[in-house]
């Protein structure tokens, strides 16, 4: 069995792994796919902070809907959004939000909460990774 097994080997010549040249088409392969991929992973992590940033502000957006509904007035802060209210009749509501958000990783700003109680509106802002999400 020993002899059949060395025998069998011998057939196949003086071949026995890859050359030099070969080894460097896959590494020079892999680094082509690296450096695709590399930017792309970048990029998907920019977008998905944008994507928290655009949901944290619609979910402030809502609850300030919510106070204005309840109260018949924006809020003066972010911070009344995270207590009990009580209207004019009397009436509980709240919280409207758990607590403030905290802006994605790598955005420096928080949230910008800017009400007009004059014309009872409101914007909310974030900026970061070269972009801004604004409502309404």
């Amino acid at each position: 069995m020993i002899h059949w097994w060395t025998k069998k080997r011998c057939k196949l010549g003086d071949q026995r792994g890859f050359t030099l040249i070969e080894l460097m088409i896959v590494v020079a392969i892999i680094g082509i796919l690296a450096a695709i991929a590399i930017p792309l992973y970048a990029n998907m992590q920019a977008r998905a902070r944008v994507a928290k940033a655009q949901a944290d502000v619609r979910s402030i957006n809502a609850a300030v809907s919510l106070y204005q509904a309840h109260m018949g007035n924006v809020p003066p802060s972010l911070a009344a959004l995270t207590a009990v209210q009580i209207n004019g009749l009397g009436q509980t509501a709240g919280p409207f939000l758990a607590s403030e958000p905290s802006t994605p990783a790598g955005w420096t700003s928080p949230y910008t909460y800017t009400p007009n109680t004059a014309a009872d509106t409101w914007s909310v802002s974030a900026s970061g990774d070269g972009a801004t999400v604004l409502l309404p």
